[in-house]
């Protein structure tokens, strides 16, 4: 009876012990996943921030476009002179509609340069004092300044052509500025000279820049209707 017993008691424990290891190996297996779903948020927290970062990085444009416009830069009656055009029922300065246009295209940044001169609104006037100007050497006063240029990569750069050459202030603009390593795409209005040797000089004053010689070029007349070949010549460049 004892060894009866006693061999009873035997078998319980083993089932008893069987039943605990198989306990422990369930546990363990389904353990092991909530161990690999934690390490995935962690990777997948990590990935989001590393997208995050990048997308503030990419934040902002570029491109810039700075042009220099009568407009701005004259007196009270300059809205009724031959400086200014109208588009879409608005009146601004020739250069200002060219820099808007290729703002549109390529969702670049506006810069006006302005100058402390108080330029001439009748044409004729504007044309002797330009004449003066440039006989004189002059080196107009800035009087809007470039922030961040760090921030741009391509900088559209405008001007009406005024006896054969750029406005003097565009000069002061390029003695302001080192654009050493950026590229730099010209643009401007004329009455017949078309650019002249102004990229050329812009090459002389920024010799670490790389110009673009094939800048886009309309005379005063056509500037009111030059969009389409605004897109035309950007998507040329490859904007």
């Amino acid at each position: 009876m004892k060894k009866l017993v006693a061999l009873v008691m035997a078998l319980l424990l083993t089932i008893s012990l069987a039943s605990c290891e198989n306990s422990e190996n369930q546990s363990s297996s389904q353990s092991a996943p909530i161990t690999s779903s934690s390490e995935s948020q962690v990777q997948t927290e990590e990935s989001t921030d590393g997208q995050d970062t990048d997308a503030a990085a990419d934040g902002g444009s570029n491109i810039l476009i700075a042009y220099f416009a009568v407009a701005e830069n004259s007196e009270v009656d300059a809205v009724a002179s031959a400086s200014v055009v109208t588009i879409d029922g608005e009146a601004m300065g020739m250069t200002e509609a060219l820099a808007q246009m290729i703002a549109e295209d390529t969702g670049g940044d506006l810069f006006s340069i302005q100058t402390s001169v108080d330029y001439p609104g009748d044409l004729n006037d504007l044309i002797d004092y330009a004449a003066e100007e440039q006989n004189n050497g002059e080196r107009p006063e800035l009087t809007t300044h470039i922030e961040n240029l760090d921030q741009y990569d391509t900088i559209f750069v405008g001007y009406p052509n005024w006896w054969y050459d750029m406005p003097m202030v565009m000069y002061s603009f390029f003695d302001e500025y080192d654009f050493s390593g950026k590229t730099i795409i010209p643009f401007n209005s004329h009455n017949g000279s078309r650019f002249s040797d102004t990229i050329d000089t812009i090459q002389e004053l920024e010799p670490n820049a790389t110009v673009i010689t094939d800048g886009f070029t309309v005379r005063y007349s056509d500037v009111e209707n030059a969009a389409g070949d605004i897109s035309q010549w950007l998507d040329g460049l490859g904007f």
